[in-house]
């Protein structure tokens, strides 16, 4: 059931990675992650157990290594980064846990979720534990900007998962009432972890916009290219069910772009196995809906949606000089859309 996506040969750089982002911020990643397991420590044994076991499951760590090579880019001295990516990496494994119980995922990157063995209510509670560390972390930082700044975006995060449960099924969403969903619950975090490496570096204001817009695009692409791995193959090797989205009714780009471009007959397909989850041969309708997908090119425009968004992050990188920071941020571009391919 792999996708074919027409690339026209529009890759961008081959072979992006990781690798470039996680060389330069190796020693302070390494100071994070030792943070993580010691923040997360707490007398109740069932807390640092199943968060311990989200966290160790294999994460990229993107979103705090983002805060480290954005304070590394605007030339920070000193050790405030290592507590602040460590807070947002407690904002996103809390998102996690709570995603997992309303999504009823059993798998979270190729093994069992929390929930699937600790259950809905240790996992939901837990995830109230690591947001509350993340505050008392931006508490101890002490600085204002900054706890306005994750504080916020924690809550225009929950904001976008409440409003894609009300996009849920409804086949009717609009392209820009999808944006508006990933905006708040991916990229409000993206830009903030990068946003918080200007302010703690006391860099100027248009620094401090041009992270921030850096991150933003980037979230979205992000999120975007994830909305195509649900329908690719490789979704399989990252661990997760192909087709999730799908069966949830998760109204996502592609889908909003088959429907919009589909007749009568398809689109009455796209309200039986979406809207009404009516889904009598999961495989063979997840099969037709690819079909769809592929026959309106919607899957390789949501690329091309990324790839737009990937510009403008690029694009707001501009007023930095050259360095191995700023270089390894737009590799992150790169390596964020490839992804699909």
């Amino acid at each position: 059931m792999a996708i074919v996506v027409n690339l026209e040969n529009e890759r961008g750089k081959k072979g992006a990675s990781l690798d470039a982002l996680t060389a330069l911020v190796s020693d302070d990643l390494a100071l994070v992650n030792k943070t993580i397991v010691e923040r997360m420590h707490s007398p109740v044994e069932l807390i640092p157990q199943l968060a311990g076991h989200i966290i160790a499951a294999g994460g990229k760590r993107l979103r705090p290594m983002l805060t480290l090579a954005a304070s590394k880019l605007c030339g920070h001295r000193g050790q405030r980064h290592i507590l602040l990516a460590s807070c947002v990496e407690f904002i996103h494994t809390a998102t996690l846990l709570h995603d997992d119980v309303v999504d009823d995922s059993s798998l979270r990157r190729g093994l069992a979720s929390a929930n699937a063995v600790w259950g809905n209510k240790s996992s939901v509670l837990v995830g109230d534990f690591l947001f509350s560390r993340a505050f008392e972390l931006m508490v101890e930082d002490g600085s204002l900007p900054v706890l306005a700044i994750l504080s916020r975006a924690s809550s225009v995060l929950a904001e976008g998962e409440v409003l894609q449960l009300v996009t849920a099924n409804d086949t009717s969403t609009s392209e820009d009432a999808y944006l508006d969903v990933i905006r708040a619950k991916t990229a409000a975090l993206f830009a903030a972890a990068c946003q918080i490496g200007a302010i703690v570096s006391d860099r100027p204001k248009v620094e401090e916009q041009a992270l921030e817009s850096y991150g933003l695009n980037l979230g979205i692409a992000f999120q975007l290219i994830d909305d195509v791995l649900d329908y690719s193959a490789k979704q399989e090797k990252l661990g997760k069910a192909l087709g999730d989205d799908f069966r949830e009714g998760k109204i996502t780009l592609p889908i909003i772009l088959a429907f919009r471009r589909g007749d009568d007959e398809e689109r009455a397909f796209w309200q039986r196995t979406v809207e009404r989850l009516e889904q009598a041969d999961e495989d063979k309708d997840l099969r037709h809906a690819i079909h769809l997908m592929e026959k309106h090119q919607s899957l390789a425009d949501t690329v091309n949606r990324a790839r737009h968004y990937g510009a403008i992050a690029r694009d707001a990188l501009g007023i930095f000089p050259e360095s191995p920071a700023k270089a390894a941020l737009i590799d992150i571009i790169d390596f964020c859309i490839e992804r699909a391919f």
